[in-house]
């Protein structure tokens, strides 16, 4: 997904959890090019036939199994974007910290409280 696609898909995320504001633009701006590079990085695993483990060759002429580089970074963009989603307030520990209010529970109001004693 390009990186315009990811940010509408942030800002929107941001906006529904009650955590957006314009100075998180450039954060948002950053996580974007991110989840973009991390998509190329998978398309590109996919298409070198997906495989975890790969065969490298040392200077010795050794051949050796290894971690497929595009998986790693891979997963080290995921973690990057992590970071990001966290600080946005769009984990919910991310949350927790920006807007305590949004997971605790609705109160009922004093009248809805007398109403639900009669009922």
């Amino acid at each position: 997904m390009k990186a315009q696609t990811w940010r509408a898909k942030i800002k929107k995320s941001c906006e529904d959890a009650g955590t957006y504001q314009p100075f998180f633009d450039p954060i948002i701006d950053s996580l974007s090019v991110i989840l973009e590079n991390r998509d190329k990085a998978y398309e590109q695993y996919e298409k070198t036939g997906a495989n975890p483990v790969i065969k490298y060759t040392n200077k010795g002429g050794n051949t050796n199994p290894a971690k497929n580089p595009l998986l790693v970074v891979w997963d080290d963009l995921n973690a990057s974007a992590l970071t990001y989603w966290r600080e946005l307030g769009l984990t919910p520990s991310g949350l927790k910290k920006l807007n305590e209010d949004a997971l605790k529970p609705k109160k009922r109001s004093a009248l809805a409280e007398a109403l639900a004693e009669f009922g």
